[in-house]
């Protein structure tokens, strides 16, 4: 499994961005060391704690995702958070354990407190990154899952991984997230000069800005802005030394008044069919991955209660084991009734290790259902990003085609205008001076 760990405060935020409902199941699988029984009074407690002590970022928040194309239990999810804690030194903190199920895909985030309660200090972490690297490979080698290029070696990371913001801008633009990396990356490798970067993003809709922040951006036809040096992967000091100084280019607003003028009327209509057809063609798989959650949600539920109606009766038959009156006190007295307990707790013990597996199953069934239907969703995904490509060079193209005629012009006038401040120029020949 990658892990990826940070440490952080802000225990409400956290809690709500956990509990968003914007993944298909989220499961609270655990809350160990906490009076409260929700996940935001189990941060608010870590919160009350830490203001005894002078630490700010009072927790400990790790991220475990498996490869989406194995299966990995409940169970492991568990081996894995046992084996970080253990590694970073937080045994015995209190902790969260929360899931995550969306497109097929199953992840956990374990939080824990970095506060000593007993000594009211904060648990230092060093070198938590490392460890949690090494752990990770340990983990893939544990379960023979193919070791990923990036987790072998740093340097081959994959460039267009993405961020949740970066996800985000790319579901506004109407755009696949690792479409938008590529073009820029491909733009800045096949470039060596700020004309040849913007004349190659230009040929996907992209037009060179001054951010707010003095920095360079790309803006597309929509008006999203997307950060340069983000995007293509490079710090921003060698954005600037390729690109220059950006205090000489148009703003953002003023880059995006002048797209709008640049699009023809039919060119905006052309996006906007494109993006009403292609959320027609989202909609039934949208549908079906909706009303596949909320069936895979009632069979949980179904099982969780009968599993729940069973745990009783057998506490109950395990209970009725232990004698009462004088038999239960002959019991006590030659040793059969601790017998009978330690028999029950561990049944007790077995009982509860089958539900989990049972649900586990249960879940890794209907994670594999669902990504019969995300295959088909992304291959539809595929398909609209092709078809948006499409259009992205034809906008593109207009725009570069626009753009020709408003430099030669631009050119003109300050030739026009280095022409009038010319002093010589503007006294003359000194005709006497001929003569």
């Amino acid at each position: 499994m990658i892990m990826k760990g940070s440490q952080r405060g802000g225990a409400m935020q956290l809690a709500s961005h956990l509990l968003k409902s914007e993944n298909e199941h989220v499961e609270i699988h655990e809350l160990r060391g906490f009076v409260s029984d929700d996940l935001h009074g189990a941060f608010n407690e870590a919160h009350a704690i830490a203001k005894g002590t002078r630490c700010q970022q009072f927790l400990f928040s790790m991220s475990l995702s498996p490869p989406p194309w194995e299966r990995a239990s409940t169970e492991s999810f568990e081996r894995a958070a046992n084996a970080a804690e253990q590694r970073l030194g937080l045994e015995g903190q209190p902790r969260a354990i929360v899931f995550h199920e969306k497109e097929g895909r199953r992840h956990a985030h374990v939080v824990w407190s970095r506060i000593d309660a007993e000594n009211m200090r904060a648990i230092n972490l060093p070198h938590f990154k490392n460890k949690l690297t090494e752990l990770s490979k340990e983990v893939f080698l544990e379960h023979d899952w193919k070791l990923p290029e990036g987790l072998r070696d740093p340097h081959l990371r994959d460039p267009l991984n993405f961020n949740q913001d970066e996800w985000q801008q790319a579901l506004r633009a109407g755009r696949d997230p690792r479409e938008i990396k590529q073009v820029f990356q491909q733009a800045w490798s096949q470039s060596d000069s700020a004309k040849a970067f913007g004349a190659a993003l230009m040929e996907n809709g992209f037009v060179i800005a001054r951010g707010d922040r003095r920095g360079h951006v790309a803006i597309d036809y929509t008006g999203e802005v997307y950060a340069i040096a983000k995007y293509t992967g490079v710090r921003a000091r060698a954005v600037r030394e390729r690109l220059g100084d950006p205090a000489p280019l148009s703003s953002v607003e003023d880059t995006k008044t002048a797209l709008r003028a640049r699009l023809t009327p039919r060119l905006r209509a052309m996006s906007d069919q494109l993006q009403e057809k292609q959320a027609e063609e989202r909609k039934p798989l949208k549908d079906e991955a909706r009303n596949l959650a909320r069936t895979h949600k009632a069979e949980r539920a179904k099982l969780k209660a009968g599993q729940e109606k069973r745990w009783l009766n057998e506490s109950a038959l395990r209970q009725a084991r232990l004698r009462t009156g004088v038999k239960g006190f002959f019991d006590l007295v030659t040793g059969k009734t601790q017998q009978t307990r330690e028999q029950n707790d561990r049944e007790a013990w077995q009982a509860l290790k089958r539900d989990q597996a049972q649900m586990s199953d249960l879940i890794l069934s209907q994670i594999a259902e669902r990504r019969h239907l995300q295959a088909r969703i992304d291959e539809m995904r595929k398909k609209q990003v092709l078809d948006r490509t499409k259009l992205d060079r034809v906008i593109g193209q207009v725009l570069h085609m626009k753009s020709a005629p408003e430099k030669l012009q631009s050119d003109k006038n300050r030739e026009i205008q280095s022409r009038s401040n010319d002093p010589k120029r503007q006294a003359g020949p000194d005709r006497d001076a001929e003569r």
